[in-house]
């Protein structure tokens, strides 16, 4: 009995001496982001000089030797990855509804030329009930589309990504497919209708509320057509990501992979979406070098180019990985995407949530605006998504709202940096190198790897079939 007491005080001497050591190194990047913190300023130098960044283009190339150049100069070995993408920019478009023009903007990857004419026809939220309710109907028709839930749906209904819709609008033989956007003022929102990264069938293109339900209700009252012209640009380009490793000591064949895409769309500067997820990765590993921080597991830094036109790099990330027969040791992997002053962790996995709680804990006593609200849920379309897919555990900050209604306008022409919170993007940095830093050195990752039946179930419960499907991404048969 005295061994197992004296073995029990050990180990407790241990735990208490861990989360001390911990918690001393919270207190140091704390102090290193609240001081010397980057973020803001280069986010702010980022749009205001070098403009958006659009996978393929040459903003896009500019801001991808930005954040080398940079990275390598706080001391890193910077390496691109690159990768193959289509290049896609829009030219012109003209929409006309019973002959009266509509503002409007493409999508992408909408065609490189269409000139459609047809009957427009009202397909609600454009899901598969939507069509399956309106059987062939749609068939040449150009389908007029709300881009989130309409007011006053059934309960419980669940949205689909723009692409998913544009596919069943083409499923369904829609000759085209207008979205009504939910933001006021007729906010215009762009963004790809395509599941592949590649050019799609048929237009797609975006309206405002107003102008939408305008044009909604009208149709109750009888039939009208509607005329697209639109003119496009694709090619195929090379864009890269942008990667730094910072080594692990006892367990450096384990790896944890922190990232945020630094791409963004071409009516604005993309300074939420995802300019503040980026650049707080960028300044957590500017932090992690000035501390000089040897975090026990590998840890990979990693600026995604080309997630708004599909995930690309993601996509590149995790299969480079799998040549190479590394993706095994990818243990967790952080995804930074339109996160804003965080108050707790969100990860995909519950198995994680005692750890965290007990990392979130430790950094509480720290930092007083974190309030270690943790929480565990699944989703799609960001870049975690290609790692979750592979049954590797993902998570990011949750809790913190985005600065000055900015959600209202990512992917629009306000996506600008006086959208940014210096405060809030500084707290994403901080709590982000929390999350990595306990993660890095906890001694053990609770969460693994899914086998590929535990994937199903798990993407079943969470009701990610039906969406896999649609995009093709389902790779399990039925």
């Amino acid at each position: 009995m005295k061994k197992i007491l004296l073995i029990l005080l050990s180990g407790l001497c241990h735990f208490a001496s861990a989360q001390e050591n911990l918690k001393k190194d919270f207190e140091k990047i704390y102090t290193e982001v609240f001081t010397n913190s980057e973020a803001y300023e280069r986010l702010k130098y980022s749009t205001e000089t070098l403009g958006h960044r659009l996978t393929g283009s040459e903003n896009g190339r500019k801001a991808e030797e930005y954040v080398h150049d940079l990275l390598a100069s706080y001391g890193f070995k910077v390496r691109y990855q690159p990768f193959s993408a289509q290049g896609w920019a829009r030219e012109s478009l003209d929409l006309r509804i019973d002959g009266a023009p509509v503002h409007a903007v493409s999508l992408a990857h909408s065609p490189t030329a269409a000139d459609v004419e047809a009957p427009l026809i009202d397909v609600g939220n454009g899901l598969e009930e939507d069509y399956q309710r309106l059987a062939d109907q749609v068939k040449g028709k150009i389908a007029l589309v709300y881009l989130h839930i309409l007011p006053n749906s059934r309960e419980g209904i669940k949205n689909l990504h723009r692409s998913e819709k544009t596919a069943l609008a083409t499923k369904y033989g829609a000759k085209g497919i207008v979205f009504i956007n939910s933001v006021k003022n007729n906010v215009l929102l762009t963004g790809t209708a395509s599941i592949t990264g590649k050019l799609i069938d048929i237009p797609a293109i975006c309206i405002g509320l107003e102008d939408g339900m305008q044009w909604k209700e009208r149709l109750k009252n009888g039939a009208m057509d509607a005329q697209i012209q639109l003119r496009n640009t694709a090619a195929e380009a090379t864009a890269r990501n942008i990667v730094v490793t910072l080594e692990g000591t006892d367990l450096a064949k384990e790896k944890i992979v922190v990232g945020g895409h630094l791409d963004s769309w071409d009516l604005a500067t993309g300074a939420i979406d995802n300019g503040i997820g980026s650049f707080a990765v960028i300044d957590m590993a500017r932090t992690f070098k000035k501390l000089k921080l040897k975090p026990r597991r590998s840890i990979d830094f990693v600026l995604f180019m080309g997630e708004e036109q599909g995930l690309l790099g993601a996509k590149a990330y995790v299969e480079n990985a799998m040549r190479a027969g590394e993706i095994d040791q990818i243990k967790y992997m952080l995804n930074f995407d339109m996160v804003n002053a965080p108050k707790g962790f969100a990860t995909t996995r519950e198995e994680m949530l005692p750890v965290l709680n007990a990392i979130g804990a430790t950094y509480m006593e720290v930092d007083s605006v974190f309030k270690n609200e943790n929480a565990a849920g699944a989703g799609l379309h960001s870049d975690h998504q290609p790692f979750m897919l592979q049954g590797i555990p993902t998570g990011t900050g949750r809790g913190g709202a985005l600065p000055n209604n900015a959600g209202l306008y990512y992917h629009s022409s306000n996506d600008v940096f006086a959208l940014v919170d210096k405060v809030g993007l500084e707290q994403t940095v901080r709590v982000g190198a929390a999350y990595l830093w306990g993660l890095a050195n906890a001694a053990e990752i609770p969460a693994k790897k899914m086998t590929d039946i535990e994937l199903v179930k798990f993407l079943e419960a969470k009701g990610l079939k039906e969406p896999l499907v649609i995009s093709g991404e389902w790779r399990f048969g039925r």
